[in-house]
């Protein structure tokens, strides 16, 4: 399966490619003339720690700053130290090896030698300069280390950049003299045998060869046996215990998806094997068809991908990974870029336009466009995508055509160290913009990563008593999708001790019925907590409260071996005043005349807050209004429907029964013991 357009024939052949390679010419000129284009002699530390300490966003990286001692929050603060001035050298070792990468990609496609010249002197500094660094002596006590970076993983990823860079100069025939060829020869080796011992420590020490930095240590191994002409021990690592074949099917589940559940991590490890077959193909070698033992394949997993996006074409942060990163964006577009050229996924192309529009990019202007871009259309119209089911990692989409309103819920595995205590989380989609997100992961370093966005009261989903469910995996007990309805019903029973929980989702061509239902065992009744967290402002009768009130969160906590609950308090901002037992409610889309309704059943006991928490993890400081649906008993029913356009009408009929109305209808929705019934 061929995949490689010269670059020339692309600026001949395709009318966005010329332009392209002059916008990135350009970008290379503005480093060149700031002077930033300057190996650093330090090595990288971890990039998590570059966020900052108070609002818990992202620092900003500027790339034409050559070595700076202060690091800027978005928000103004200025924050200085060792940790951070690691992180720090981590983006720019990073940034200078994609300089590396698309100055030779600018020379291949306009043929300006000057190009050429930039990226071979940066390859040979890394390649003098590596051996220089220490086995990192600051690395935290669980990673592997690197040289370059704390992490061997960070490394992996860097050098497979590198080397790309100087595998495309030498397909476009420049040249080494000898003393440059024995820096780059002693670069590699060095490379190549850290990534042998690293892989014999995960796959044969720690029988952890799944890991998905397995995946990353196999792609970096790649491209030095591709720079070294060695077919095989490229075919050794294709096909051994740990190669590509092997953990394509163990690290990635057999309905396509990465084996922790998380689209972060799902990206990640697809991006490592595009990596490796992009090398195979040196040596005639194709792994774009290649499947692992229950059908895995990229082209499943991209697959996977494209029926898992909203309609804006944004991907959701399930478990670990970020809500919007412009690197993450960018190795999005590099894997749907190729998803197009190579399998023609015309599902791919909204995503494609998202990650572009992460990047404030017009069009193509993007490395990732001119290298792996094809002819593909990447305007083509969205077509209708149908409701889908992932039944071993756990995930489940619902859709019916002619209804603006879709749902996603996670129903799976905890995802292990990067699993979130979130079973039976729902994400509420419209096809102008995601209503309920998970709301993401901050840079591992921010402290909000267990004390807020980790925890059950960050999801849409219950907690009980303030406390977080324990790691475990719901189940599925039962999925129907027709023409005219989804139905899922989700189940879990070992989140709390004597705690079973049902989330019954009924999405129609009409409306969507989200009921919810929790019994405990015990005799003691608890606070059952029901969650939601719009990104758009709720429009609800509401009351302020006469007094200050908080709801507390209680976050476990491990000191010195001994478990502990660390208690932080969240605001109530206000009381939900229902009508007749019913609350109404609505959400304006942001960019959008769409508005989505909202009906609420209230019962006797019930009680509907709002509460103030933390924003997203783009930015944790811009906090947003949850609303908290709660009973202190020991049984509870939430039940909420949704519709697009106007208000829906609920009614209770008994205690399994309801009445829906909708302009020109009414329809009864009866619980039984087989489920939801439509009556």
């Amino acid at each position: 399966m061929s995949t490689a357009i010269p670059l020339a024939a692309k600026v001949e052949t395709l009318t966005w490619a010329a332009h392209t390679a002059r916008k990135l010419q350009e970008e290379i000129d503005r480093l060149q003339q700031a002077g930033s284009l300057v190996v650093p002699k330090e090595p990288g530390g971890w990039w998590h720690q570059y966020v900052c300490p108070h609002h818990h966003t992202e620092l900003t990286f500027d790339d034409s700053r050559v070595d700076p001692s202060e690091f800027l929050c978005p928000h103004g603060c200025v924050i200085t130290g060792d940790a951070y001035r690691g992180a720090w050298l981590v983006f720019k070792h990073q940034s200078l090896a994609r300089v590396a990468l698309q100055s030779a990609a600018v020379y291949a496609a306009l043929g300006d030698v000057a190009y050429a010249q930039i990226s071979k002197r940066l390859l040979v500094e890394y390649a003098e300069q590596f051996p220089l660094y220490p086995v990192h002596p600051d690395a935290q006590s669980w990673m592997l280390k690197g040289r370059a970076f704390h992490q061997a993983l960070t490394e992996a990823i860097w050098s497979t950049t590198l080397i790309r860079a100087y595998l495309l100069l030498r397909d476009e025939g420049i040249t080494f003299d000898a003393e440059e060829q024995v820096a780059i020869d002693v670069f590699l080796d060095m490379l190549a045998g850290s990534m042998e011992e690293y892989r014999h420590i995960l796959i044969h020490e720690r029988n952890n060869a799944e890991n998905n930095y397995t995946a990353w240590l196999n792609a970096s191994l790649s491209c030095v046996y591709a720079a070294r002409g060695e077919q095989t021990a490229l075919e050794a690592l294709i096909e051994g215990q740990g190669g590509f074949i092997h953990h394509l099917s163990i690290g990635v589940k057999a309905d396509q998806f990465e084996f922790e559940g998380s689209t972060y991590y799902h990206v990640f490890v697809l991006r490592a094997y595009l990596i490796a077959a992009e090398m195979a193909q040196r040596f005639g070698i194709d792994l774009y068809a290649t499947t692992g033992a229950e059908g895995q394949s990229m082209r499943g997993m991209l697959e996977a991908l494209a029926d898992l996006a909203d309609d804006q074409g944004a991907l959701p942060a399930l478990h670990d990974g970020p809500l919007a990163r412009g690197p993450y964006a960018r190795e999005i577009a590099e894997i749907a870029e190729q998803g197009l050229a190579i399998y023609g996924l015309a599902g791919l192309a909204p995503v494609l336009r998202e990650a572009y529009r992460q990047l404030g990019a017009a069009g193509n202007e993007q490395l990732e466009a001119l290298l792996y871009g094809g002819g593909a259309d990447r305007a083509a119209a969205h077509e209708p995508r149908s409701s889908r089911l992932w039944p071993d990692a756990g995930f489940v989409i619902g859709r019916i055509a002619g209804n603006p309103l879709s749902f996603l819920a996670d129903f799976g595995e905890h995802g292990g160290s990067h699993g979130h205590y979130d079973k039976l989380h729902l994400t509420l989609m419209h096809r102008d913009q995601t209503l309920t997100p998970d709301l993401g992961m901050v840079p591992y370093g921010s402290s909000m990563r267990r004390s807020w966005f980790a925890e059950t009261a960050s999801h849409n989903t219950v907690s009980l008593s303030g406390q977080s469910q324990a790691p475990h995996e719901g189940r599925l007990q039962h999925y129907e999708a027709t023409q005219t309805s989804v139905y899922a019903w989700l189940q879990s029973t070992e989140g709390y001790e004597g705690c079973t929980m049902n989330r019954h989702l009924l999405l129609t061509d009409d409306w969507m019925l989200d009921w919810f239902q929790v019994e405990l065992s015990g005799e003691q009744p608890q606070g059952i907590e029901w969650w939601m967290h719009p990104v758009v402002a709720v429009e609800a009768s509401q009351q302020p409260l006469t007094n200050e009130a908080s709801y507390s969160l209680f976050i476990a906590e491990k000191v010195d071996d001994v478990a502990t609950l660390k208690e932080q308090q969240l605001p109530i901002i206000s009381q939900f005043v229902p009508t007749s037992g019913v609350l109404q409610a609505s959400y304006n889309l942001a960019n959008s005349d769409a508005i989505i309704y909202h009906a609420a059943l209230v019962q006797q006991g019930d009680e509907l807050v709002a509460v103030g928490t933390p924003g997203d993890a783009v930015d944790p400081s811009r906090s947003l209004m949850a609303m908290l649906h709660r009973r202190n008993d020991r049984k509870a029913d939430f039940i909420h429907v949704y519709r697009a356009g106007s208000a829906v009408q609920l009614t209770q009929m008994s205690d399994d029964e309801i009445n829906i109305t909708i302009p020109n209808a009414t329809i009864g929705v009866k619980m039984t013991d087989k489920g939801l019934q439509m009556v």
